[in-house]
């Protein structure tokens, strides 16, 4: 009984180590870590990747499932899993903060809607980008991508091999990222800034010829429905600049594994 009872609490030692990992990158990763997904579905999502990890996943040697060891060993994987899926919502939240930009020069950041799904507001251009981009995400399997990366991640940082070669390069860059975030958002709404501010400079060289007329509420008319145009033109590109912030991101995660 007692040799069962060992094997049973060591098969479940060897399943606990991928769990973690894995629902910390699922609760951090695009789409499927948003409150929308039920945290039940997202557990057992990651109980099934972590049985079907379990060949990759190289078992510690020599650490007992109840000690403190295994404790600081839980931590390690929830980091590492917490980074991986924080990686690639970057590059969501790059399309979020553009969409709050162009609300904002558009005049459109006082309409908000109320989101039941996820419990917050946004504006309604964030809203709309959002939408794009998860049919993005799953049109190029984004879902499988995060697999691949998970398993491979596994090979990269073991269990139980510490967080010495974790911490190092791969934490600086996901850091330096996030200055990478704000800078390619900017990129993006610069045409839309650029044409607005255009529009309410004409608008304010025309109030100084004609004063008389009300060209304050005139011009923040022409202001929206310019940029809508400019919207319209420029949401045809946005699928493309994911998916090359998507291919940055794995790129970076491969230089970060040594692969």
């Amino acid at each position: 009984m007692e040799l069962v009872m060992g094997q049973m609490v060591q098969a479940l030692g060897a399943l606990w180590w991928p769990f973690c990992r894995t629902l910390a990158l699922l609760s951090a990763a695009p789409m499927i870590g948003e409150n929308m997904v039920p945290i039940s579905v997202r557990v057992l999502l990651s109980l099934v990747l972590a049985v079907v990890l379990l060949p990759a996943v190289q078992a510690p040697v020599g650490l007992e499932a109840i000690s403190l060891a295994a404790v600081v060993a839980t931590a390690e994987q929830a980091l590492i899993g917490f980074a991986l899926g924080l990686a690639f919502h970057l590059t969501v939240a790059i399309v979020m903060v553009l969409g709050y930009l162009i609300a904002s020069q558009m005049g459109l950041a006082m309409a908000l809607m109320n989101d039941p799904m996820n419990g917050t507001s946004s504006d309604v251009v964030s809203t709309l980008l959002y939408i794009l981009v998860a049919l993005v995400f799953f049109s190029i399997d984004g879902h499988l991508v995060l697999t691949g990366v998970l398993g491979a991640s596994f090979q990269a940082w073991p269990v139980g091999g510490g967080l010495a070669a974790f911490v190092g390069q791969p934490l600086e860059t996901l850091a330096h990222a996030v200055a990478w975030v704000f800078s390619a958002a900017l990129l993006l709404a610069v045409p839309i800034v650029f044409s607005a501010f255009v529009v309410q400079l004409g608008f304010g060289f025309l109030n100084r010829v004609a004063p008389a007329f009300n060209l304050f509420s005139l011009g923040f008319s022409m202001v929206v429905v310019f940029g809508v145009f400019m919207l319209a033109y420029l949401v045809r590109f946005i699928p493309a600049h994911y998916i090359r912030m998507t291919e940055r991101v794995l790129e970076m995660l491969t230089y970060s594994m040594g692969r």
